[in-house]
């Protein structure tokens, strides 16, 4: 601990932190646009596809990050495939990512009223306009609050990246333990850390949520 002074820590933690930020931001943007694919071909209504989309939502939402993580990672170089920690982080945790969103957003997209549907559909809308112009409008007051809240989640999720070497905010912190013997301090600061990125983000939620349903009333 002497050769480290608790700016160093903080400094270098920082320094993790950013890539905690940018893989949560990665992860959410790319599962959201994913979600939004599975939700449309979902709500399509075709019985391949939905049992499809159901079973793609069941596994991820019923098997442990860790265990996705773990299956990029040593599983897709079984098949030539060669993914730098980074490459997998992303893309196990887009894949975990886009299985909440999609049930998250499909039972926002069922809370319009069946009439809505009805009324679009009698004025000659095609299904994609439907969703366009009727129901994805109206879905997103109601998506925003839960959305962004499971976003905390992701970056909670990120921290398991750090199991295959990904090295963010959680990786830095047993990285610079080892180097400091002082476990206490590096992983209170980590821990600060993450309630710094989180916490923001859970208060502008139970925001939304208080506002749009003053807005509803």
């Amino acid at each position: 601990m002497s050769e480290f002074s608790l700016w160093d820590i903080v400094y270098n933690l920082l320094l993790a932190a950013r890539w905690t930020v940018l893989l949560s931001l990665t992860a959410f943007v790319l599962g959201g646009i994913v979600g939004l694919l599975l939700l449309m071909v979902r709500t399509a209504g075709n019985p391949w596809v939905v049992r499809f989309v159901r079973g793609y939502v069941e596994l991820f939402q019923g098997t442990p990050l860790l265990m996705q993580l773990f299956i990029v990672f040593f599983g897709l170089p079984l098949i030539g495939l060669d993914v730098s920690p980074w490459v997998a982080a992303t893309f196990g945790l887009t894949l975990f990512t886009s299985a909440f969103l999609t049930e998250i957003w499909r039972g926002c997209v069922e809370s319009v009223g069946k009439g809505q549907w009805e009324a679009s559909a009698s004025l000659g809308m095609n299904f994609t306009q439907q969703m366009r112009y009727i129901v994805l409008p109206q879905a997103l007051h109601i998506a925003i609050p839960p959305t962004v809240g499971f976003s905390v989640q992701v970056v909670k999720g990120t921290a398991v990246a750090s199991i295959i070497g990904f090295v963010e905010l959680t990786k830095a912190g047993t990285m610079i333990t080892n180097a400091t013997y002082a476990p206490f301090t590096v992983y209170g600061c980590v821990a600060v850390m993450y309630f710094l990125i989180c916490y923001p983000l859970s208060q502008f939620a139970r925001h939304l949520e208080g506002k749009f349903r003053n807005v509803a009333r």
